[in-house]
């Protein structure tokens, strides 16, 4: 199975996130994270699987984020009440996420993707 990115086509993060998989050879499914956002089931596996605290997947920088004011509501509401928000808007999802078999990257930071990533083409 190909590894699952999910971007938005106009973020320069995703865009250079995804111009990095294709010069370093990764072939990829995308999905646009707002026209398709995240279930909360995916969500719930993914925050597992990423052994990251739940509030890493939210795009703390995004508009929709503060309209929400989501910041506040991050300490007090629970995973499950968290992931229904997740869930319900794309925007609100920190992007890219790219979701291997064994891996799971959350934003774009290259030197991060490459330790995790070109070590597993070898």
């Amino acid at each position: 199975m190909k590894p699952l990115l999910l971007y938005y086509p106009n973020c320069d993060t995703s865009r250079k996130a995804a111009k990095w998989l294709s010069a370093n050879h990764f072939e990829v499914e995308k999905r646009d994270i707002v026209l398709q956002n995240p279930t909360a089931q995916e969500l719930s596996e993914w925050i597992v699987k990423s052994k990251k605290p739940i509030s890493k997947f939210f795009n703390t920088s995004g508009i929709r984020y503060k309209e929400l004011h989501v910041k506040d509501k991050i300490k007090t509401a629970g995973n499950d009440e968290l992931i229904a928000l997740l869930a319900s808007e794309g925007k609100l999802v920190k992007r890219p996420l790219l979701i291997t078999g064994n891996t799971l990257l959350i934003g774009f930071k290259e030197d991060e993707w490459a330790e995790a990533l070109l070590s597993q083409q070898k």
